[in-house]
Parts: C-alpha cells; structure tokens; sequence
C-alpha cells in the first residue's frame, strides 16, 4: 500500500512539473523568434544599407573619374582638328600680313602724293629766289634816286623817264611773282620772328620797344605759305 502511494505521488509530482515547464517551454519558444528576427531585420537593413552606400560611392567615385577624365578628352584633338587649327592659325597670319602691307601701301600713297603735289607746288622755288636779287637790284635802283629830282617841279626828265620805267619794271616782277604765288612782305615796326626775318645787327633805340624791327635791309618773300627768303632786319636791343 505505501509503494502505490509513492508511487502514484512519484508520478503526481511528475505530472507537476511537466504541467508548471510546458508553459514556461512555450513561452521561451514563443519569446526566442521575437529576437532573433529582430535581429535579424536590424542586420538585414545594414546590410542594405552598406550596399546601398558603397553603391552610392560607386556611382559618385565613377562620376568623379568621368569629371576628371574629360578634360583630358576636351584637351586631346584628333589629327585633323589639329591640322584645322593649324590652318586656321596660318591664315590669321596671312590676314594680318595682308592688313599690314595695305595700311603700308597707303601710306607709301599718300606720301607719294603729298610730294608729287609739293613737287608741283615749289616747282619754281628755285629759280623764284634766282629772279629775288633782280627784284632787289630793282628796289635798290629806285630808292637811291633823289626825290627832288623826279618831282614834278624837276626839268630831268630822262632821270624821270628812267625812274618810270624801273619802277614798273619791278612792279611787273612782282605781279608775276604772286601769279605763282611769290608775295613780299616788309616787317618794318613789327615784333622780330625769327621763323619770318633774319637780324644782321642790333641798336638800342630809347623810346622803342626792344624786339621791334626798325629796318629792312631786305624785305622777304614767301612762296605758298612757305619762307622762301626770310626779311633781313635791325633789330631794337634791350637797355637792360
């Protein structure tokens, strides 16, 4: 009788403690999956997440090189863009040849013309101031005869008559001279330039201004603008 009953309490006890870990059994079973996929989907979304990184650096490491590697494309020409630039450079050389010949030319042009017409205009330049010491001799001729002795009053008339016609004569020379542009000039009482009149001397004069011109030994001549002879002059001097 005992052996039934510690045996029936043997398997009562054992009943127990089957009853009290089954549910403790399924609670850690049901508990176990809960971290594991946890952790598993944590580990799952970085792995992802490193693959997609490294392939985003993939792509910016692959732009990058494609950004470093075009310059070198831009920068590399093939033959016959090279033999293009080189013409193209040729004829800009050649252009600015041209230009620079045509701007030469003109110049030489108008150079050339400006003689030429300088030529033609100071053509008698030279025998103008042969015929001035004749103008001269004639002025000189004129001056040096006594005026009593061509007035009216005076009975010479041979020295009249001679008087007459030297004096048109040298009035007709003058007239030929400005035909071809030859004029006179007599600087008498005025301001001494030295472009315009050549002093042979000079006097201190009181009550002259110094620098003025008070008399002409020879008046001058001017051809176009241009001294063909300067005035030979006395000159007033400065007292100080």
């Amino acid at each position: 009788m005992s052996l039934a009953m510690l045996s029936s309490s043997i398997k009562g006890s054992a009943l127990k403690s089957i009853r009290v870990s089954a549910p403790l059994r399924a609670a850690t079973a049901v508990s176990r999956p809960t971290s594991v996929w946890t952790s598993r989907f944590y580990s799952t979304d970085k792995e992802n997440g490193a693959k997609e990184s490294e392939s985003q650096d993939k792509a910016t490491n692959a732009t990058q090189a494609e950004g470093a590697e075009q310059p070198k494309q831009d920068s590399t020409k093939s033959p016959q863009e090279e033999a293009l630039a080189a013409k193209d450079k040729q004829i800009a050389e050649i252009k600015d040849r041209l230009l620079r010949t045509l701007a030469d030319m003109e110049n030489l042009r108008q150079r050339t013309s400006k003689e030429v017409s300088n030529t033609k205009e100071y053509a008698i330049q030279k025998f103008a101031k042969d015929l001035l010491d004749t103008a001269d001799i004639l002025a000189m001729a004129i001056k040096n005869i006594p005026a009593e002795e061509i007035a009216e009053s005076s009975t010479n008339t041979h020295l009249k008559s001679l008087h007459t016609g030297v004096s048109m004569t040298r009035d007709e020379l003058l007239k030929t001279f400005k035909r071809y542009g030859v004029e006179a000039y007599d600087p008498l009482n005025e301001k001494f330039d030295p472009n315009l009149h050549q002093a042979n001397f000079q006097v201190p004069m009181p009550g002259k201004e110094p620098g003025t011109v008070f008399d002409v030994q020879k008046i001058g001549y001017m051809l176009k603008g241009r001294v063909l002879r300067p005035a030979q002059v006395g000159v007033v001097q400065s007292t100080d």
